[in-house]
């Protein structure tokens, strides 16, 4: 009886709709980057795709650019004194990697 009573029973799940598109997944990815590696963020610009901040006396600035083919291209730089700058663009690459699931 009871498994005639389940029989009429029907499930609807919902239908997931579109992720976030490329350039939203870059663009979060990088900012949390970021602020993963201790960045005071200064200026984030979604429009333009730019991020700037500092860590120290080091300067970093991460620029988004959407290609042709809706790609996002995703140029990361910091600048400082010795090595700093290498390392710390080398921590936000990694960090930026490991948000996108890289």
């Amino acid at each position: 009886m009871i498994a005639a009573a389940l029989a009429g029973c029907v499930a609807y799940y919902p239908v997931p709709g579109p992720g976030p598109s490329t350039f939203d997944r870059a663009w979060d990815a990088a900012l949390g980057a970021a602020t993963d590696n201790g960045v005071a963020v200064s200026v984030a610009d979604r429009g333009t795709g730019r991020i700037r901040g500092s860590r120290g006396a080091v300067a970093a600035s991460i620029n988004l650019l959407t290609q042709a083919d809706g790609s996002v291209r995703v140029e990361i730089n910091a600048t400082g004194p010795g090595q700093s700058g290498t390392v710390l663009t080398d921590q936000l690459t990694a960090a930026y990697h490991r948000r996108m699931g890289r």
